[in-house]
């Protein structure tokens, strides 16, 4: 019988999907600075990574105590992006106390509650990740460009650049999604009969 009824209320993907993109595009300043974050995040982390590359291509050498410090610095500000992210998706999940509340009533499953919020963050993580890795190498590449002249393009570590961008955008995607894991948990153990009554 439990089955039977699961099977009733479940949701299909794509549902969740629709219900993500329509809560961006209705909170769009939000989901714009949020974005705007992990952007910043990556494009500091592919600038850092392409200019290490091309600067060694060109035959530039790092100690080990510059490496040292650009790791923390790129560590340091992906965790600020992280917690960029916990923090937006942690007032989405307050400001939306009804809606979830509403379609809990109506039969959405708990993990349909936490898709919701995992694909709304992963969308956003996307379009930051991808700009601020295109920007990201695309600024460091006119730098040197500047700095060293149309030698860098004979020297250009292409392979390696190409393989960290598309890393780059990658771990930006994941982070979004862990980074919303807990708001997500959060709203789906929501009381239907609780959330109702709260005013927002």
């Amino acid at each position: 019988m439990d089955q039977s009824i699961a099977k009733q209320i479940h949701l299909p993907l794509r549902e969740a999907v629709k219900i993500s993109a329509r809560s961006i595009r209705s909170r769009f300043g939000r989901a714009c600075i949020t974005t705007g974050g992990i952007f910043l995040g990556i494009a500091f982390l592919m600038s850092v990574v392409t200019w290490t590359q091309v600067e060694a291509a060109v035959g530039e050498t790092f100690d080990a105590t510059a490496r040292a410090r650009q790791v923390w610095m790129i560590t340091i500000s992906l965790l600020v992006c992280v917690l960029g992210v916990v923090n937006s998706m942690l007032m989405a999940v307050t400001e939306r106390y009804k809606e979830i509340g509403t379609m809990k009533c109506l039969g959405a499953l708990n993990r349909f509650i936490v898709e919701i919020f995992l694909l709304e963050s992963a969308f956003m993580g996307l379009v930051g990740s991808a700009l601020g890795a295109v920007i990201g190498w695309g600024v460091i590449t006119l730098v040197e460009l500047a700095k060293h002249g149309s030698r860098v393009l004979a020297l250009y570590p292409w392979g390696s650049v190409t393989a960290a961008a598309l890393l780059a955008a990658a771990l930006g995607v994941t982070l979004s999604v862990l980074g919303a894991v807990y708001p997500a948990y959060r709203a789906s153990r929501m009381v239907p009969a609780d959330a109702m009554r709260v005013e927002i």
